[in-house]
């Protein structure tokens, strides 16, 4: 990042874990599994619970957005507050917002699609196109919060989060804003989309154990459980950060970008695609390999890719430091995913704690790694957070203690 040190002063969750970041700190500690039989959608699902848009953002504003750019504003205000910031008083000209997201609205566009077809074009909402097109999620960010510098909003799948968070340190280094708010969202739980990764063979079937469905690295696990939610991160220069009095919670000092160009579901089996991420990401940092701690691996609980990950973890960092992954208790938040467990990786650095992989019962005999099954109190000097995404997209995050 050409030199500069990037803070993380802000934290902001919504989550199948809880609503806040201390409620998914303590759920996600206790490797409490969130997923459930969604009848809604026909399979198993990970969903934020008691979400209240009308209590959290005013009946006439959520009536207006798609339940995405919802989650987004509420986790974003949290991470504002959370950084001591005003709205009121900044420059907003240079506060920018970089988000990723997979798909935009997909629950405006099949309720508004049935609208179409047993109402007629005369029934559809005017607002279909402003609620469900992608951009509307940074674009949402910025009216509600006075953010007038770069605003955008980036797909790389299920990698998305992270790589906005890349982004928006680029952004940082390049002096294009003072501060940005990055991170995700997502909330494809809807009977098409769900529909969709089940007939790709990609989510678990063990609907007789829903709290057991999601097992990363475990030796029976069969497939994905979907979540939704977001994650938002005010990230700043450091010496910004310092001139203001702010107190950070730790550092991104690297991220790292590739893809496998392999296969559009499958991850190269190697892992290859993955360690040029990671090790983009240490040089980024100006770190080596020996120097992680700690990572917060992409472990979607799917056969093929926590094979490929463990692989490549098992030959770029040798000195196995301690893996977990967080979707053992949330599922996979999809577009979010990266941001959420880049908040996660933060709060693991900050605490000095690794939470624990739920449903981790017999390790799969093929991955090689040291993977907590409790949580457990590490010095953590450097972390990693890996987000991969369906094209072979991946992202990795470099993060230190403050």
């Amino acid at each position: 990042m050409m030199g500069t040190e990037v803070a993380v002063t802000g934290l902001g969750l919504v989550t199948p874990a809880g609503i806040g970041v201390a409620a998914n700190w303590a759920a996600v500690c206790a490797g409490e599994p969130t997923a459930a039989w969604d009848a809604a959608v026909s399979q198993l699902s990970c969903r934020v619970p008691g979400f209240d848009a009308d209590e959290l953002l005013g009946p006439r504003r959520a009536l207006r957005l798609d339940r995405f750019a919802q989650f987004a504003l509420v986790a974003a205000g949290e991470a504002i507050a959370d950084a001591g910031l005003d709205p009121e008083t900044w420059d907003g000209a240079r506060v920018g917002v970089v988000l990723g997201c997979a798909d935009g609205g997909p629950g405006t566009v099949e309720a508004q699609h049935r609208v179409y077809l047993g109402e007629g074009a005369h029934r559809v909402s005017p607002l279909l196109l402003p609620m469900q097109l992608p951009n509307m999620l940074a674009g949402q960010v910025a009216m509600q919060f006075g953010a007038r510098g770069p605003n955008l909003v980036v797909a790389t799948a299920c990698a998305s989060g992270a790589t906005a968070v890349g982004v928006a340190c680029d952004l940082l280094a390049l002096d294009r804003c003072d501060l940005v708010l990055a991170g995700g969202s997502e909330a494809m739980l809807t009977p098409l989309a769900v529909t969709g990764f089940a007939r790709m063979g990609a989510l678990s079937e063990r609907f007789g154990e829903p709290h057991r469905a999601s097992r990363p690295f475990d030796a029976d696990r069969d497939g994905f459980v979907a979540g939704e939610g977001a994650g938002v991160l005010v990230l700043e220069r450091s010496a910004d950060a310092r001139a203001r009095g702010a107190t950070a919670h730790a550092r991104v000092l690297g991220h790292g970008a590739s893809a496998d160009a392999h296969h559009i579901t499958k991850p190269e089996p190697r892992g290859r695609g993955g360690e040029a991420a990671v090790l983009a990401a240490l040089a980024d940092a100006g770190a080596g390999p020996c120097e992680v701690s700690h990572v917060n691996a992409h472990g979607t609980s799917t056969p093929a890719n926590d094979r490929a990950e463990a692989v490549m973890l098992a030959r770029t960092l040798p000195h196995r430091p301690l893996v977990t992954s967080t979707k053992g208790v949330t599922g996979h938040l999809l577009g979010a995913a990266g941001a959420v467990e880049a908040v996660y990786a933060v709060l693991s650095t900050e605490n000095r704690i690794v939470p624990p992989t739920a449903n981790l019962e017999r390790r799969d005999p093929e991955i090689d790694l040291d993977v907590a099954t409790a949580a457990t109190p590490v010095r953590i000097e450097l972390a990693l957070s890996n987000s991969f995404g369906f094209g072979g997209q991946n992202a990795v995050l470099a993060i230190a203690p403050a």
